[in-house]
Formats: structure tokens, C-alpha cells, sequence
């Protein structure tokens, strides 16, 4: 490669530039303080874990294990290892390791990056990242509608409208193995109708034929067996009670009998949120009960059940919903010119950031140190809500000039302030004028 070419990123694995920063984080500091407003803690897994651990979680057969993981031969030990594609494998390989739910049940709830090697599309990339929650140790229908309650909170805290609850029941293993017969046997009496995937799936894993895509196919799966037809006693009384508790707190869902889950250790309630602003991939938030899966990996026997949202997607929907949030850069941006003067702009912005303000000292570029009226501009565009101005004048007087720079045009007022009464001029000023800002604290 030579010197002068340009190296990008991989395709499907996307950097976020300072102007999304605003966003990622509104929505990360939303979603965790509704995750601890409801006793969620937080938990942090390693994004390499033993190939096994997913072959095992997800199912061999899968589109994920046969296709989209970023698996590998650990050089140095030979291990098989494998880059993340979902968060809750790992969880639950840390709940059975560390004996996280000896002492009772725990809510738990992770974020951070998946992988998958798929086709990059909009909402679905190579790289992408998660946020998740997993209920370990809770059997009724009262802990599945408090996850969707929780999402539906997230929802509205975010401002999105256009999100609407698919809700569904997979009852228990031996209901799933009758209809799986009957299933079976409906789809052979239409063979000619299957596609190739459909074909493939059909003695592996029946159930994601009904998810297909296929318009082709939407008729043949519409008249289908449906699984909900197949539940009897606790399975039927824990959706009938997981609807009771949404239908009380004004939760509107529609029940959808296709959607299911292609893996045996899920069980019961299946929901998703989805939308249809995203094209295809409509899905922001897909959730279920997999009571079996703890046992699965070697256990006690512990019931649970999660859901995982995806943040891109959620972020597209944060976009189209209003304005893109451009929060000010800092409260205090410091323009200063002369040697003197910089060495007081430290000072002044150490004192300021003990303060709990967030201070932007104005340095060097490769074209220089930058007039005053150069500084002032980047001071306008960084949106402080002050400058603290040091020149010759200053030093000489030991005052620093302090501008107000969101004030409207004509009333933005400057004021000459004692070096040692910078601090609490500007958050007395803040303070006066937004009782709620967030960043003035103070430190003890």
C-alpha cells in the first residue's frame, strides 16, 4: 500500500462523529436511568467469548452460527473464539459463573457492541451495538409486562410515536412439539410452494418459516397451524396474564401468532417493537422468556426473560422525530492572547472545571494562536454560554473580561471581573439563569 492511500473503515462498521455524539448519548443516559428506575444493575461482559458459547445459545442452525459470526483461531492457544453477535449468552454465562442468583433474583442490563458478518443495510450493520435487560429468577407473567412497560417508557421519554407492540405466546416445549408436527406436516402437503430457505428450514427448524419475508410465501403462512391454537393450562394462564397487566396500564398491543422464535430454550411470552419508518428492518426492540436456556448451560434450573434493543435503529428514530440535539460544546470557552494571558486562562479554566463547568481553552492551530476576533468565533460557535477574555489589559488589572454569549444580540452584556471572582460570577450567572443546569455542581 502506498503511503498516499487512503485507508476507511470495514464495510458495515461505522464511526460516530461528534455531530451523533449529542444523540448516542441522550439516548444511552435515557434508557439507563429508566433501567435503574426499575432495579435494573448494570452488568459488563467480554466481547470475545468461546465459539461454543454461542453455537450452544443461539442453535446450530441458524442463519447467525452458519453464516454471521466473526469467528476465530486464537493463535497463541488454539481456543475457537468468537466476536459477540448478542448480548444475552454472555449474561447468562456470567449469572451461572459468578453464582449471580444464589441470594435471589436478579434484573440485570448491559450495552455495547454486537457483531455480525451480514449485508450491511440501513439499521443493520457489521458492527452494531445493543442495549439489553435479562430478569433472572422470576416465573410470573408480572416481570414480562414490566420489561414491556419499561421499553414503552423508554418510547415516550424519547419522544417516538410511531412504535407499536407485537405480542405472542410459544407456550412450552411439549406444546411446540405437536404443532411442530402438525407444522411439518402442513408444509410438505405445499412443498412446491416452500423457497430454498423454507425447504432447508423445514425439518430443522420449522418456526422460522412463519417469519419469512417472502411475499410469495405470505399466504401459504398465513393459513399455517397456529401456535397459540396448541396452548393449554400454565401457558395459556401466564399470557393471559402478561395481556391483563398491559391491558390495565393502557399498553396497546396487537397479538401476532407468527412471530416466534426459532430456538428451544424460549418459552412462553415473545414480544417485539416495531415500527414502520426504518423500511425492512422495523424491529427496534425484540424480547421473550427463555426459561430453559440456564439449565441449557449447565445450571440450576432458573427461570428468565430479556430483551435487546438496537441502539442504530433507535437512533434513526430519534432523527426523524425532531430536531438532532447539539447540546453547547462547554459553559465557558477562555480566548486569551500573550504569554501571561494563557498562563491565567489555565488557571482560570482549572478553577472553573473544579466548579463542575465545562471549559474550553482556546490553543494553538497550525496557522497560530488566533486574533481575538478569531477566538470569539469559535467561542460563538462552541456554544458557550460565557467567554472569559485575557489580553494585555487584563493581566495588567488583574480583571478577566466576561461575555455573555447567548444573550439576544444587544443585550449580551461583558463585565470586568477580579480574577478570584471569575468562578463565582459565572456560576452565579448559570445558575440565575437555568435553576436546573446540569453541569454547575459542586465539589466538596
Amino acid at each position: 500500500m502506498s503511503k498516499s492511500e487512503k485507508i476507511v473503515a470495514i464495510k458495515g462498521m461505522n464511526d460516530i462523529l461528534p455531530s451523533d455524539a449529542p444523540l448516542w448519548e441522550l439516548f444511552e443516559n435515557t434508557v439507563e436511568t429508566i433501567l435503574k428506575s426499575y432495579g435494573y444493575q448494570k452488568i459488563v461482559t467480554p466481547i470475545v467469548e468461546e465459539t461454543r458459547l454461542f453455537a450452544r445459545a443461539i442453535g446450530a442452525v441458524t442463519d447467525i452460527v452458519e453464516k454471521e459470526m466473526y469467528s476465530f483461531t486464537d493463535s497463541m492457544n488454539g481456543d475457537q473464539l468468537t466476536l459477540r453477535p448478542e448480548g444475552t449468552a454472555g449474561a447468562v454465562r456470567a449469572v451461572i459463573e459468578h453464582n449471580l442468583a444464589y441470594d435471589g433474583p436478579k434484573r440485570l442490563w448491559y450495552k455495547g457492541p454486537m457483531f455480525r458478518h451480514e449485508r450491511p443495510q440501513r439499521g443493520r450493520y457489521r458492527q452494531f451495538f445493543q442495549v439489553g435487560a435479562e430478569a433472572v429468577g422470576f416465573t410470573g407473567p408480572d416481570i414480562d409486562a414490566e420489561l414491556i412497560m419499561l421499553c414503552r417508557r423508554l418510547w415516550d421519554d424519547l419522544g417516538l410515536e410511531n412504535v407499536r407492540l407485537e405480542l405472542n405466546s410459544i407456550g412450552n416445549a411439549e406444546e411446540r412439539l405437536r404443532h411442530r408436527a402438525d407444522l411439518i406436516a402442513y408444509f410438505e402437503a405445499h412443498i412446491d410452494q416452500l423457497d430454498a430457505d423454507a425447504k432447508r428450514r423445514l425439518h430443522s427448524n420449522p418456526l422460522r418459516i412463519l417469519d419469512t419475508k417472502n411475499p410469495a410465501m405470505q399466504e401459504l403462512v398465513d393459513q399455517a397451524p397456529k401456535l397459540l391454537d396448541y396452548l393449554e393450562g400454565e401457558s395459556l394462564a401466564h399470557f393471559e396474564g402478561v395481556k391483563a397487566i398491559l391491558d390495565r396500564n393502557a399498553v396497546q398491543f396487537t397479538v401476532n401468532p407468527r412471530l416466534v422464535r426459532g430456538i428451544d430454550y424460549y418459552n412462553r411470552t415473545v414480544f417485539e417493537w416495531v415500527t414502520e419508518e426504518l423500511g425492512a428492518q422495523g424491529t427496534i426492540c425484540a424480547g421473550g422468556r427463555y426459561d430453559p436456556l440456564i439449565e441449557m448451560f449447565g445450571g440450576k434450573p432458573t427461570p428468565a426473560v430479556g430483551f435487546a434493543m438496537g441502539m442504530e435503529r433507535i437512533i434513526e428514530l430519534m432523527k426523524s422525530a425532531g430536531e438532532p440535539v447539539q447540546p453547547a460544546q462547554c459553559d465557558v470557552y477562555l480566548v486569551h492572547q500573550g504569554d501571561e494571558a494563557q498562563m491565567q486562562a489555565f488557571i482560570l479554566g482549572e478553577r472553573l472545571r473544579d466548579a463542575g463547568l465545562d471549559v474550553v481553552l482556546h490553543c494553538a492551530t497550525p496557522s497560530g494562536a488566533g486574533s481575538f476576533k478569531s477566538q470569539m468565533k469559535k467561542a460563538d460557535a462552541s456554544g458557550a454560554a460565557f467567554a472569559v477574555i485575557l489580553g494585555e489589559d487584563e493581566i495588567k488589572s488583574g480583571m478577566a473580561a466576561v461575555k455573555s454569549l447567548r444573550g439576544e444580540a444587544g443585550e449580551q452584556q461583558q463585565a470586568s471581573v477580579p480574577f478570584e471572582g471569575v468562578v463565582d460570577y459565572v456560576v452565579d450567572q448559570i445558575v440565575g439563569d437555568d435553576h436546573d443546569h446540569d453541569h454547575v455542581h459542586y465539589h466538596a
